[in-house]
């Protein structure tokens, strides 16, 4: 399918409406949180003139980024969820509020965004991301700057276009076979609800029943692009009432299902491996002897194949456990603290130290924003490589959760540099020493 995902469905039809209703003109830019599809969709409208900038978390795959990057997408990276959280409480939400929004305004400034116009509304700003709501920060970066923002998490015609034309295709194909779709059930993931919006309303309007079933991995699992449970619950289209049944799936089992379908040749995607295994369950577990199910195949396996062939083995060079690191410490060259807006102060140093059972003159503290170009451009900074140690370094990663330091590893070992990420940051150390180090970690201003 066209950019390779079910979601170009409703960019279509919400850019096409934009157009038509004169929201949205030739030479515009759209400004939309993604979690990498619906980025990836707007791309390939870029060739009608258009201009996206999307928000996207540095939780994103690598192969994810490449396809943003293919389709000529500006993307401004976040240290946070696309969806509302309601995030710390107090002084350090705030002081991690103000340091994203100086993180955003660089980024901005980067694409040539006049900067006076982001001033005059960054306490609007700094009050979004308090919330770690970056969903609405893309609306407001969209309204301050004259802009469209196709609201794919709020807009109606997300679910309106899957209601009435992927649902149709679907009963349509089955009648074309013989098949009723009254006789099945539909399973779907959940990203932003507009799919199963449209199909359940569907399912009720013309056979007025329930049928559809919504499936989430497991609370602590990453997916690409789908919620768990609670971080579903809140959003605008997330309507369990609709819902035939809910399911929380392991995506660990799923992801072996998922190597088996594309090892024999088939097309598809995490999400599509997540509800094929909650069919298998439901088949085999649920008393669902007989069922006749459809499955929604969202997207294929193309931005994530490199997640896919990627060994146990080579996940253990990448990331290392805190157990792990204090028993080979003696193998690295460095300690090396990895952010784009955080620096420790020489107390937090201390305990990081203390905590890995190095010595401080082993720890280095490259400059945020030479972290932040390196993400940007993929070019090592002199200062982050003297860090770093040169090219035959071994250096130990660590930041806040983790998240950060797993995406320089990963670029670094493009480069042959052989980094390995502390799982979980310094969250991953004792909770008192954790929550020391919070306290000791000050904003990057230079």
């Amino acid at each position: 399918m066209l950019a390779g995902s079910i979601k170009v469905r409703p960019a279509v039809q919400i850019v096409h409406d934009a157009i038509v209703s004169g929201k949205l003109t030739r030479g515009q830019t759209i400004f939309e949180a993604t979690s990498g599809n619906f980025g990836i969709a707007l791309g390939q409208l870029t060739k009608l003139g258009l201009d996206v900038v999307a928000l996207v978390s540095r939780k994103l795959q690598e192969g994810v980024f490449e396809e943003l990057k293919n389709e000529k997408i500006r993307i401004i990276n976040l240290d946070m969820d696309i969806c509302p959280a309601p995030g710390m409480k107090g002084d350090a939400n705030l002081l991690a509020a103000k340091a994203t929004a100086a993180n955003i305004r660089s980024q901005l400034a980067g694409f040539g965004f006049d900067l006076a116009v982001f001033d005059k509304s960054r306490s609007e700003v700094e009050a979004v991301l308090a919330r770690q709501d970056i969903i609405n920060l893309a609306k407001l970066l969209a309204k301050i700057y004259d802009c469209f923002c196709p609201e794919q998490y709020d807009n109606d015609l997300n679910v309106e276009v899957h209601r009435t034309v992927t649902a149709t295709e679907i009963d349509q194909q089955l009648r074309e076979q013989g098949h009723s779709l009254a006789d099945f059930r539909i399973v779907c993931t959940f990203g932003t609800g507009g799919t199963s919006g449209g199909l359940s309303r569907y399912l009720m309007e013309k056979y007025g029943k329930k049928s559809l079933h919504v499936v989430f991995p497991l609370g602590d699992q990453d997916v690409a692009g789908i919620r768990t449970k609670s971080k579903a619950s809140g959003l605008k289209f997330y309507e369990p009432d609709r819902y035939a049944g809910q399911h929380e799936v392991d995506f660990g089992q799923a992801k072996r299902l998922l190597k088996f379908f594309v090892d024999k040749g088939h097309d598809m995607g995490e999400s599509s491996a997540l509800a094929l295994y909650a069919v298998m369950q439901m088949a085999n577990f649920g008393g669902n002897g007989g069922a006749k199910f459809v499955v929604i195949i969202a997207d294929g396996i193309q931005k994530y194949r490199k997640n896919l062939e990627t060994t146990q083995e080579k996940k253990g060079r990448l990331e290392v456990p805190l157990e792990e690191a204090v028993s080979n410490i003696g193998n690295y060259n460095r300690v090396v603290w990895i952010h784009t807006m955080y620096t420790p102060r020489k107390e937090g140093i201390e305990l990081i130290a203390k905590a890995l059972g190095v010595d401080e003159s082993k720890i280095s503290v490259p400059k945020a924003r030479e972290v932040e170009q390196f993400l940007v451009t993929q070019q090592i900074p002199t200062g982050l490589d003297k860090a770093l140690g040169g090219a035959d370094a071994k250096p130990l990663l660590v930041c806040m959760m983790g998240n950060t330091s797993l995406r320089v590893a990963q670029l670094l070992g493009q480069k042959g540099i052989a980094a390995q990420s502390l799982i979980g940051g310094i969250s991953e150390l004792s909770q008192e020493k954790s929550r020391q180090i919070s306290e000791l970690v000050r904003m990057a201003t230079e």
